[in-house]
């Protein structure tokens, strides 16, 4: 548990349509991870604090791979 009192992270995920911002359950993925989401596979560019105001989540920034 984090200590907005819930667990996971956010993803900042690219597309050709705008960036959507999303929360995740588990572990942070680390810098370099690819995965699929979104119905693509996607790179983690970057790890930073939540864009969210009082958030102290983490949030993975996706790329496209």
């Amino acid at each position: 548990m984090d200590e907005n009192g819930g667990g996971g992270y956010l993803v900042f995920r690219w597309s050709h349509a705008g960036y959507t911002l999303e929360e995740r359950p588990g572990d942070l993925p680390d810098v370099g991870v690819e995965i699929e989401d979104g119905g693509g596979r996607f790179r983690v560019g970057k790890i930073a604090p939540s864009p969210l105001p009082g958030d102290k989540r983490r949030c993975a920034y996706l790329l496209p791979a």
